[in-house]
């Protein structure tokens, strides 16, 4: 395959879906700390530890979409013969 091309995808991933996909891994566990402490702190209110659930839920299936995407950049840059950082 081109060399300018696999450099320019390497560039790609480095610059802009590592550090997007990053982001994003973050924020998914923000959320699900937040249910955590929502789901301690509401100990006694029934709905206030069903929002939290609710949080700590998405915020896992949050990681886990991110954490697939993560592979799946892997798996590309592997076939395509681009480089991970």
């Amino acid at each position: 395959m081109n060399t300018e091309f696999n450099a320019f995808l390497g560039k790609v991933e480095q610059a802009i879906l590592n550090p997007l996909i990053t982001l994003l891994i973050l924020a998914a566990f923000v959320l699900f700390v937040y249910g955590v402490v929502e789901f301690i702190a509401g100990a006694g209110n029934d709905e206030k530890r069903k929002i939290g659930q609710q949080h700590m839920i998405w915020g896992f299936i949050g990681l886990a979409i991110m954490f697939g995407a993560k592979g799946i950049v892997a798996l590309l840059a592997s076939t395509f013969g681009v480089p991970v950082p």
